[in-house]
């Protein structure tokens, strides 16, 4: 029983083998490879007919020459088909028409006229209705080439549109949506390469602000890459054929050689002797570049552009050798990872080089646009290297500074303290600077009066004890003068009172008040309040000791505008102002002055007033 299930497991299994094999067969049968064709080339007026095996490469048969060729290919099948089919050529043009049993299926560009659209640099796809299809058929293909821009016609893949489709669809992602997604990536490299290098400046040298050479370079080799490989999708480029040709291979000797100064940046090679010689070996090949240009797509003569493709490559193959040389025996990571993507392109390029140049394919897909990629990934590496190192530094730099700003302030607060000291010990000897000068100016000098009073033995004991309540008074008011507050007229003239009005009360003095309570009066400081103390006493002491006065009146009142006015007004005998030459006036001129205070005294017998104006 086992044996005989063993024995029907295996012919399942054999029966579903046989089946997968004749589907891949009928799928591969189904689907045709058109390689052979009769071909009608016309190249300078003059038209030849041939046999021709696909691809058909235009410039490899007529160098430097533009033409017109079509090209018939038949063939059969076993019956009409139902479904739709699809016709899937990788390359063909520059501009072309296909015909299908005389039915025109698809045509791009001018047959007539050249150097205008290039239609040759992407894969076509053309669904074909069943019904234009018979067991007996005929493709036709018209194109026209011209010089230098891979014209021609490759082999036709023939079949049912689910399986061509795919074919299509790979090729076309690998040569156009790849491409786009390089261009969009080698644009947004080269942007920021250029950004960081405008804004990227080192101001800590010496000289004149400099700006990061390797910023630049690798910003102009990934625009230069991202116009050159942007041509496969610019089927109408800007300019004319074969002036938009030069730009092309321009873009690509400026992408060489800019890759090349990238790497002698990487290695830390700019400051070496030979590199001058470097540089300028790369200026002329990027105006060989030119005449190569002119030579091959102006001229036809191709070998220019062979010769400038051998000199880029020498030019590269020996750099590439020391960079790699030098990249594997010491180097930074940076260096190495430049040479490894180094290496690949170039193993890459020269792949291409082949494949474009030597090989009879038609119809192929570059890798270097690919491969270059890598030079973008290096590029980034270095700039998040650089940038945490510049991160690291900038940490450092804070870290030092904030060090420093601590220290600073350290020493700010240290200092501050001896300042706030020594302005105390400055105040207070201010003070007692103040004091002294009082007690020198007041109390001393009305002692030293009373001695010479006493001395001449004219004076009268009332005169002497007179002089001496002024010198104590003096003294009294020089120590209330420190607990002052500063602007309050009003409590000076209280304390005033409360010194001198039993004074005035000994001398049958009738004191008149008449002060209102003012606000404070800002611009009067400490030392112009005992100014105003002073002049106040001075012109209180004066009616006292001389005006022989029955009545004393003290006014205080604001006038319009702010200011204060104070008037100390007796009813005695009165003086002339301008005659009498008295100490104490010549005091309260000097100490009106002193604080900014208008001053006016007005004297007659009955009537002497003392103002003194505040604003």
């Amino acid at each position: 029983m086992m044996r005989l299930w063993c024995g029907l497991w295996r012919g399942v299994l054999s029966g579903f083998g046989l089946l997968l094999a004749c589907l891949a067969l009928q799928a591969q049968a189904a689907t045709l490879e058109l390689r052979e064709a009769q071909a009608t080339v016309t190249v300078q007026g003059q038209t030849i007919h041939q046999a021709v095996s696909l691809p058909y490469h235009w410039d490899r048969h007529h160098k430097g020459l533009p033409g017109q060729a079509t090209f018939e290919m038949s063939f059969e099948l076993p019956e009409v088909p139902a479904l739709p089919f699809g016709l899937y050529v990788p390359r063909l043009g520059n501009a072309y028409e296909i015909w299908l049993n005389g039915t025109l299926l698809q045509r791009n560009g001018d047959l007539q006229n050249g150097n205008g659209a290039d239609f040759a640099k992407g894969p076509r796809h053309i669904v074909i209705s069943p019904g234009l299809l018979g067991t007996n058929n005929l493709i036709r293909v018209h194109i026209r080439a011209d010089v230098g821009r891979r014209g021609g016609l490759a082999a036709l893949t023939l079949g049912p549109d689910d399986e061509v489709r795919p074919i299509y669809l790979s090729d076309y992602r690998w040569r156009s949506t790849g491409s786009l997604a390089v261009v969009i990536l080698s644009l947004l490299i080269g942007m920021v390469a250029l950004a960081l290098w405008a804004t990227q400046v080192d101001v800590t040298g010496p000289s004149r602000p400099r700006r990061d050479s390797l910023y630049l370079i690798a910003a102009l080799a990934e625009l230069c890459w991202t116009l050159r490989v942007g041509d496969v999708l610019i089927e109408n480029p800007p300019v004319p054929w074969p002036w938009w040709g030069m730009v092309t291979l321009l873009s690509v000797t400026a992408w060489i050689c800019s890759m090349i100064l990238f790497c002698v940046e990487v290695a830390g090679w700019g400051r070496l002797a030979i590199v001058s010689w470097l540089r300028r070996w790369l200026a002329l090949l990027l105006a060989a570049s030119v005449a190569a240009a002119l030579g091959s797509l102006a001229y036809g003569h191709p070998v220019t552009m062979t010769l400038l493709y051998a000199a880029l490559g020498l030019t590269c193959l020996i750099f590439v050798s020391l960079f790699i040389w030098k990249a594997a025996r010491e180097a930074s990571i940076a260096h190495r990872l430049v040479a490894g993507a180094l290496l690949l392109n170039t193993l890459v390029g020269l792949r291409d080089l082949y494949v474009f140049r030597l090989s009879p394919v038609y119809g192929g897909n570059t890798l270097l646009r690919y491969s270059s990629v890598l030079f973008g990934l290096a590029l980034a590496y270095i700039v998040i290297t650089r940038f945490r190192a510049a991160s690291g530094q900038a940490r450092d730099l804070m870290a030092n500074m904030s060090a420093r700003v601590a220290q600073k302030e350290r020493e700010l607060a240290q200092t501050y303290q001896r300042v706030e000291q020594l302005a105390r010990e400055q105040e207070r000897t201010s003070e007692r600077t103040r004091i002294l000068r009082d007690m020198h100016d007041g109390v001393g000098s009305h002692i030293s009066t009373a001695i010479r009073q006493l001395e001449s033995g004219r004076a009268s004991q009332g005169e002497v004890l007179h002089t001496l309540r002024d010198s104590l008074d003096q003294l009294k008011l020089s120590i209330d003068a420190m607990n002052l507050p500063p602007g309050d007229i009003t409590a000076l003239l209280a304390n005033l009172r409360y010194r001198l009005e039993p004074r005035f009360k000994a001398s049958d003095m009738e004191l008149q008040w008449d002060v209102d309570l003012l606000p404070l009066l800002p611009r009067l400081d400490h030392k112009a309040m005992r100014h105003l103390q002073f002049m106040v006493f001075e012109a209180l002491s004066n009616v006292l000791q001389h005006a022989h006065a029955s009545v004393l009146r003290i006014e205080l009142r604001t006038v319009p505008g702010g200011g204060v006015k104070l008037l100390v007004i007796d009813n005695g005998c009165g003086f002339e102002p301008d005659r009498v030459k008295r100490r104490g006036l010549s005091s309260l001129r000097e100490r009106a002055a002193a604080i900014e205070a208008g001053l006016v005294i007005v004297s007659a017998p009955g009537n002497t007033v003392v103002e003194i104006s505040l604003d």
